[in-house]
């Protein structure tokens, strides 16, 4: 493991920057509170060596040492309000700040390419977005203001100290330099080890999302052995890791003990000499105790703050890794498509993923209006082609062109809201059947979601929703079967008025019923506009205008199918004889 890892000040100014600009009310509040109680710490000192020594004086009436005594409750209490307020004003600060960066990251990952998500797990990313973000938290929200407060506290206390005795003065000053000298030598020490246990963590994240998701194959399998023994390495591992960042950060707790020994000596002799050579009060002296505990208390939080400063410098390193990935998916001129149906041109397509070939010099044409059957075995590239359609990713020779445009010509974004892409495994989301409908988007009208409802066949279904279009839908489906799920995201589809429609056919998972439904809804949306089906059965085929049959990554056969099915030496009208067989396995 390497033993140092520095991160540049510059982003950590950079971020606090970024994300604490927009909040200077909140901060200069902040700031307020946190100066107000360093004050009040520097003056509780005063006002008890002010008692003690009336305490001790007979001249010193009774009432004058109650009003002292209030005073000292009352700057107490003004302390624990400051206190309680600073820690609201900062949580607040904090989470206010997080949030946007979190924001910030997901709307980053969500711009990257699939090279990207092909190497990093959903689990991984959930500790990359929100535990690392949780990790600058308190950097955020508080750290450069108490830095500066404790820094404030530790200068008073040297003062109070000099203006008592010069060299009393002079040899604190001693102290506490050589004490943050210690300190700060260990700065950096532990970064590497709390970067290796936040990799851990993730790792961990990771592991978990994908066995939770497969829970009923690992069950049904027997593999649960297997997984837990998996989920114990993990742990393990992270457990040891964090072992050792801890174990490094007690050097500081270690260090202070002994500095905070030797001050308590220093102040103890220097009071024995004052109180009898010079001639100070008893009080003074237990003001000299009092502000040796005050400069202990910031030499203590700077300790802590460097321990936050090395674990937000880990979870920072993390989230400027993240930020400085950029999607291979570049935008060159970009331009906009044309209205209506598109038509769909590739022309010597090759395409690999990593130094396996999938496509290669694959060309054929889509006119608008028309829809092409794709059909081939299990890695013949079927998958591939709407993955490229969709920009997730390039052709690595060739060309794309939708609507007469080339795609390195439009912005994923823009590409992406003219097509409909409807796979096998109907994805919804969390929320209300408006937004899984929508996808958030408020500019649809309730009436027209509803209509497109109606219109694939959903309508019983939705009157019998307690709460209509704001009744809540599961992300994983619950509560809806494999066809009211596929049904919903055709109507999805229904709603985006796409130019170009995609559609992975549903094949064995649906029952009679339910097909019939799906086949009447897929009609109404293919009408008139330009699609690809993905066939599984023979009813889809004899559905759209064309046939294109892949054979690794090349085109076996492709024209309309009509001539197709009528010339008997075609591949296609060999499969209608064994009813597509031979191209599904």
């Amino acid at each position: 493991m390497t033993l140092r890892c520095r991160i540049p000040l510059g982003r950590y100014w950079a971020l606090l920057a970024r994300y604490l600009r927009p909040r200077l009310g909140w901060v200069g509040a902040l700031a307020v509170l946190l100066f107000c109680a360093v004050g009040l710490q520097l003056v509780s000192p005063q006002i008890m060596r002010r008692f003690i020594d009336g305490a001790g004086d007979t001249s010193v009436p009774l009432e004058e040492l109650l009003v002292i005594a209030l005073v000292f409750v009352g700057v107490a209490l003004a302390r624990q309000i400051l206190d309680l307020s600073s820690t609201y004003a900062g949580r607040r600060l904090a989470w206010q700040a997080t949030n946007e960066l979190r924001e910030d990251l997901t709307l980053h990952c969500l711009c990257l390419d699939m090279s990207f998500h092909n190497e990093h797990t959903p689990g991984q990313m959930i500790e990359r977005i929100d535990g690392d973000v949780a990790g600058l938290a308190s950097f955020l929200s508080r750290f450069v203001l108490l830095a500066i407060g404790n820094l404030t506290m530790l200068t008073g206390t040297l003062i109070v100290f000099t203006v008592e005795d010069w060299r009393l003065g002079v040899i604190m000053a001693v102290y506490a330099a050589l004490t943050l000298l210690a300190l700060s030598r260990q700065q950096q020490v532990a970064l590497p080890y709390w970067l290796s246990a936040r990799a851990a963590a993730a790792d961990l994240f990771g592991f978990l999302a994908e066995r939770l998701s497969g829970t009923v194959d690992i069950r049904a399998l027997g593999a649960v052995p297997h997984v837990m023994r998996r989920l114990y390495h993990f742990t393990g591992q992270r457990l040891a890791r964090e072992q050792k960042a801890s174990l490094v950060n007690m050097r500081f707790g270690l260090i202070l003990m002994g500095s905070y020994a030797i001050g308590q000596v220093l102040v103890v002799a220097a009071g024995y000499y004052l109180f009898g050579e010079a001639g100070v009060t008893l009080g003074t002296v237990a003001m000299l105790v009092y502000y040796l505990d005050l400069l202990h208390r910031p030499l203590t939080q700077l300790t802590q703050q460097m321990e936050e400063f090395e674990q937000a410098g880990a979870s920072l390193g993390r989230v400027t890794e993240l930020l400085q990935e950029r999607s291979v998916i570049r935008t060159a001129d970009p331009t906009s498509l044309p209205g209506g149906s598109l038509t769909l041109q590739l022309s010597g397509v090759c395409f690999a993923y990593g130094e396996d070939p999938v496509l290669e010099d694959l060309s054929f044409d889509v006119q608008a209006g028309r829809v092409l059957g794709l059909l081939g075995r299990t890695g013949s590239g079927k998958t591939t082609i709407t993955r490229l359609l969709s920009r997730l990713y390039d052709p690595q020779q060739g060309f794309v062109r939708l609507g007469g445009v080339e795609l390195t010509r439009l912005e994923p974004e823009a590409l992406r809201s003219r097509i409909s892409v409807v796979s096998q495994n109907a994805q919804l989301l969390s929320g209300t059947v408006r937004d899984s409908l929508t996808l958030f988007d408020p500019t649809h009208p309730d009436s027209t979601i509803m209509d497109v409802i109606r219109d694939v066949g959903m309508g019983a279904w939705f009157d019998g929703l307690p709460a209509g279009l704001d009744t809540r839908l599961e992300g994983d489906g619950g509560g809806l079967s494999a066809g009211q799920a596929q049904l919903l995201t055709l109507a999805r589809a229904f709603l985006a008025d796409p130019g170009l429609v995609i559609l992975d056919e549903a094949s064995s998972r649906l029952d009679p019923a339910t097909e019939a439904r799906i086949e009447h809804a897929v009609d109404r949306l293919l009408r008139g506009l330009t699609g690809i089906v993905i066939a599984h059965r023979l009813t889809t085929v004899q559905r759209v205008d064309d046939i294109l049959i892949l054979e690794d990554g090349r085109v076996e056969e492709w024209g309309s199918r009509a001539a197709l099915a009528s010339d008997p030496s075609s591949r296609f009208a060999g499969l209608l004889k064994t009813g597509l067989e031979g191209v599904l396995k």
